[in-house]
């Protein structure tokens, strides 16, 4: 199924689509979808900063970001899918900004944290296990863009608890 999902979108998804649209422009992290290699890997880069930043905040505040800007990215991230007529089209990051910035707010302060949380949000994303896969193939609209890789970061995080916790953090 995700062939059929990535297939060519119903119109064009490029600088002129995301322009049209408040929503376009977030779910496509302002042109960082459209890099033509590897887009959700710069979506996730563009996340890096953003996790950091909210590192730098109290937790609870953070924590409300992160929750707020789930249900912006399941607006954005659905109204872009519906608007380029592909479910989940490969230009949508959002998802992938929003999962790398969350990791990051809730990782412990360090850089090998932040790289470990990093690569290993990206495995749990690219090779899908249960319930990522489960959830990418069978929830639709925004909540299925972005609920697979909050589960991804939920994964991400449980791999840091775990490195931290045996002291290789």
């Amino acid at each position: 199924m995700s062939a059929v999902r990535e297939a060519a979108a119903a119109v064009p998804v490029d600088a002129a689509f995301m322009a049209s649209h408040p929503a376009s422009m977030l779910a496509l992290v302002g042109g960082a979808g459209l890099i033509p290699f590897a887009p959700g890997t710069f979506g996730a880069l563009a996340g890096v900063p953003l996790g950091l930043g909210l590192q730098a905040i109290p937790g609870l505040v953070a924590l409300a970001l992160v929750a707020a800007t789930f249900i912006l990215g399941v607006w954005s991230c659905g109204v872009t899918a519906t608007r380029a007529g592909v479910h989940d089209h490969q230009s949508i990051v959002f998802d992938e900004t929003w999962a790398t910035a969350a990791v990051i707010a809730m990782a412990p302060a360090g850089w090998r944290p932040v790289v470990v949380g990093f690569v290993a949000f990206r495995l749990f994303d690219i090779l899908k296990p249960w319930p990522i896969g489960y959830i990418d193939r069978h929830v639709g609209s925004g909540l299925g863009i972005m609920l697979d890789d909050a589960v991804a970061a939920v994964f991400a995080l449980a791999v840091l608890a775990l490195l931290w916790r045996l002291g290789w953090l």
